[in-house]
């Protein structure tokens, strides 16, 4: 008999992945977590229902949420990354040198000890000595952070349920304050091809502009998230994310990467016609 995962991307579109084995579920106080083994995507991360990643393209997003604002803040050595349990973001950033304090804060530590378990691509750096973590609500975490971070990584689920809050005008605000004065945000915005992702990705956008000097947004092609198309939010105090990029420090660094580019990354940030629309209608 064949069992499939599928994942509904609106009420009448669901995306379908064939599953070979179950080999994780567990019911946390925060969310169901599932890991599937696939033929075609290696194996998969879900929270209630939602995929969250795949050993096949995982690297696009951690790639792209972490290595654009390091390749801008080119002295970017205090990091805080909220969510990320699956340890993907870490792994990208413990790749610089220049680190020297990351605090991961993630809500639910039976995601940590999935991951550990059973992604360890991922989780493989979790135990470096920089990396510092946090079982707690993000939210009152950063209520107590001042002028504290170079960079800070929101890597959250959607905008529903135990991630609502990550997505607000205060959370957004708290950021800035736990930010130095030349500090970067990034954030996933969503995808704004189907109408309910894109309203929460223009809300989102809508409260970041107000609280930022600098807010841009970016985008990747992700296969597996909602209509393969994924945007991020980059948002700063004073670097602007393709003036201020330093593509032949950058690349001096010689880190191998998979999707991510100095080219690729000014590319990133133009959009198409309908996209820059949508943007311009919240920021007005």
């Amino acid at each position: 008999m064949e069992m499939w995962f599928s994942e509904f991307h609106t009420p009448d579109v669901k995306h379908s992945i064939r599953v070979n084995r179950h080999l994780y579920s567990r019911q946390s106080e925060y969310q169901r977590i599932d890991i599937f083994e696939t033929p075609e995507f290696g194996r998969v991360l879900t929270l209630d229902g939602n995929v969250m990643l795949t050993e096949r393209d995982e690297f696009i997003y951690d790639e792209m949420i972490t290595h654009v604002p390091m390749s801008v803040h080119k002295e970017a050595k205090d990091i805080l990354v909220i969510g990320a349990g699956d340890g993907g973001v870490v792994r990208e950033l413990t790749r610089y040198d220049r680190v020297r304090h990351i605090d991961l804060v993630e809500m639910d530590p039976m995601v940590v000890e999935a991951c550990r378990a059973y992604l360890p691509g991922n989780a493989c750096r979790l135990d470096d000595r920089r990396v510092h973590l946090h079982y707690e609500n993000a939210l009152r975490f950063i209520r107590r952070c001042e002028a504290k971070y170079d960079l800070i990584i929101v890597d959250s689920s959607d905008p529903f349920g135990p991630s609502e809050g990550l997505f607000t005008r205060e959370f957004y605000g708290n950021c800035y304050n736990a930010l130095k004065d030349d500090g970067i945000m990034v954030n996933q915005q969503g995808s704004p091809f189907y109408a309910e992702d894109a309203h929460a990705m223009q809300r989102s956008h809508k409260r970041i502009a107000s609280t930022f000097q600098i807010s841009r947004v970016y985008q990747a092609h992700i296969p597996t998230f909602a209509a393969g198309y994924w945007l991020f939010g980059f948002a700063s105090k004073k670097y602007h994310p393709v003036d201020d990029l330093d593509a032949e420090a950058w690349n001096a660094l010689n880190l191998r990467t998979r999707y991510y580019t100095t080219r690729l990354h000014k590319g990133a940030f133009y959009l198409p016609a309908f996209l820059e629309d949508m943007l311009k209608e919240v920021e007005d």
